[in-house]
Formats: C-alpha cells, structure tokens, sequence
C-alpha cells in the first residue's frame, strides 16, 4: 500500500494549526487576566471612541484635547461609581455575612415542614429512597451556602483592598489616556514592527472580531447595564416604601450577573425568589419582585432589536455546550469565557466551519 506522504502532511498541517489557535486562545486569556488593568483600559476605549469623535467633530478642537474632556468626564463618573459600589457593596456583604447562618437556619426550618408534611408512605415511596432525598436536599443547602460565605469572604477581602484597587484604577486611567490620544500612532507601531503578510492577516481578523464579537459584547454588557440598572431602582424603591428588601445592591448585582449569561435570564434569580416569599407569606414582596421582572422582560425585548443588530449566528445548544466546558474548565468566570470563546473559534475558522471542519481538514 502507497501512503500519500504529501496528502498527510497536509492534514497534519492543518491539525496543528487548530491545536495551536486554540492553546494561543487560551494562552491569551490567560494574559488577558495578567494584564487586566490594560484589558479594562482597551474595552473602555473602544466604548469611549464615539464620544471622542463626536466631541472632536463638533468642537473642532485637536483629538488629544477631545480625547482628554472625555476622560475627565469619564474618570469622574467611573470613580463616583466605583466609591460608592464599594461602600454600598462592604456594607451590604459584611451583614449578609453576619445575618447568613441564621437565613440558612430559616431554610432548613422551611424545608423541614414541607418534608414533615409529606407523607412517603401514600406516595409509595421507600424510606432508604426518602432518607437518601433528604440528606440530598441538605447537601444542596450546605454547598449553596459555603459557595455564598466563601463568595463574600472574597468580595471583602477584595474590595478592603484598597491600595491595590487604587493601582488598579490608576494604571487603567494612565493606559486609557494613552490608547485614546496616540491610538493612530501605536497602531502605526504596531504595523512597523510586524512583517507585513502579519499586519494583513491580524488586520483582517481583527475587523472581523471586532463586527462579529466587539459588538456582541457591547450589545450584551449595555443590555446586563439596562438589567443591573432597572432592578437596583426598582429594589431600592421597594426598600424605601417598607418591603423587605436588605441588600438591594447585592441583590442586583446578582440579577444582571445571571442575566449576564447566555440562555438563563433575570427569570432565573427572580422568579425563584418571589416564589420563595409567597411561600413565606409575604405576598406583597412576591407581586412586586413579578412585576419588577415583568417591566424588566417588556424594556429588555424592545431594547434588544436596537441594540443587537446581528446574530451571533450559532445555536443556542452549542452556546450551552460552551458554558458547561468554560465552567467545568476555570469555574464560574468560564461561563462568560466559553461563549466568547467560540465566537472567537467560529470568526477564526469560518471558512472551515462553512466547507465542514472534517472536509476541510480531511478532503485532498
């Protein structure tokens, strides 16, 4: 038998090439996180680039003057925020740390009575398959509040690190200047010092990130900033007018993070929480939280045809597959990573995708 050595080489050639885009989409992740200040730094640019040509345009002042009004104008608005989510988020993290064991108390309590009012023997049910449902339930309980305790232990430590986070937020405001006012002269950098076939290529795929995943993600994190934004006024209203409502801050964090991924939705967090206070017979709480999720859906579903011009084009079951690998690979963070990912990995190989990976790689 002859083997077609040119045939395999080939194959072999383009193997290695989806082996290595993908170990480099790892590894840049990776430094993605090294370098998050400058990351930060770059994602903020590009959303402030607008404002700096509008400004620019209508004043007809220089770029770097433009660019400078909307920094200042941007930094105190960032930094605002960000003092007071701190203060906001300590406060509210360090009582929910204290008051924890005795919600997680309640819970069990809650639970308790709907099990005591079950009757197993009715259901036909056996007491080995009861006790095994049981300690399920409480292992349930127990992971759900370690996850919360070590989840806000860390917050803490984080946001009482104040020095580092001051670094941070200082580093990022120096690279945000510098991206905005020499944006053209680090790209003509960039285009000296890299061999030209590379310029042509990097050039080529990163207009097509930029169209494809640069406004997906604009489009999801203004949607998430539309979410976090209506429930924390509506929760701090229903904190005002007496329902209770202790940590609204947190709480909407906790809406826009689950609203942040792909498939699930506000629904997810909310929906259960208002089921769980009816069950606790506070029902005005349980219609208002309802309501509150019902004019989130209705201005989400008309934002969202503005807002999102294209589809990603890929099913949602790939994105769940792409969820579940980006979670069970670096955690809770490779959810958000795991869609990202294969929007990268489509755009990069689109071409392969439309001919078949498995023509592509394989045909002669």
């Amino acid at each position: 038998m002859v083997i077609d050595m040119g045939y395999w080489t080939k194959v072999s050639k383009r193997i290695i090439v989806l082996i290595f885009t993908i170990l480099g989409i790892y590894l840049a992740f990776k430094l993605a996180i090294f370098y998050m200040p400058f990351l930060v730094a770059f994602i903020i640019s590009l959303l402030i680039e607008p404002l700096i040509k509008f400004v620019n345009k209508r004043t007809r002042l220089t770029r770097k003057t433009s660019a400078i009004i909307v920094l200042v104008f941007v930094s105190i608005l960032l930094i605002g925020l960000l003092v007071w989510g701190i203060a906001g988020l300590i406060n509210e993290a360090s009582n929910l740390l204290q008051g924890l064991n005795s919600y997680i108390e309640g819970a069990y309590n809650q639970i308790q009575n709907v099990i005591s009012n079950i009757d197993f023997k009715k259901l036909k049910i056996p007491e080995n398959v009861s006790e095994v449902i049981q300690n399920s339930i409480w292992d349930f309980i127990g992971t759900i509040s370690n996850f919360i305790k070590n989840f806000l232990t860390s917050l803490m430590e984080f946001l009482t690190q104040i020095p580092t986070i001051a670094i941070y937020v200082g580093i990022s405001l120096v690279a945000i200047y510098f991206m905005c006012t020499d944006r053209f002269y680090m790209l003509d950098q960039l285009e000296h010092h890299l061999p030209k076939e590379w310029v042509k290529r990097i050039g080529k795929h990163m207009r097509e990130l930029i169209s494809s995943l640069g406004n997906y993600l604009k489009a999801e994190i203004t949607l998430i900033l539309i979410s976090f934004t209506v429930s924390l006024i509506g929760l701090y209203i229903f904190k005002l007018i007496g329902l209770n409502i202790k940590y609204p801050l947190l709480s909407a964090l906790g809406i826009g993070f689950v609203d942040a991924l792909p498939i699930l939705g506000s629904g997810t967090a909310m929906i259960p929480w208002a089921i769980i206070s009816g069950i606790n017979g506070d029902i005005k709480l349980a219609i208002c939280i309802i309501v509150l999720w019902i004019i989130m859906s209705v201005i989400r579903q008309l934002a969202e045809p503005r807002i999102v011009s294209k589809h990603i084009g890929i099913h949602p079951i790939f994105t769940l597959i792409a969820m579940y690998t980006g979670f069970k690979t670096i955690g809770v963070l490779g959810m958000f990573v795991g869609p990202i990912v294969l929007i990268i990995l489509k755009n990069i190989f689109s071409s392969l995708i439309d001919k078949g990976v498995g023509k592509a790689i394989f045909d002669r």
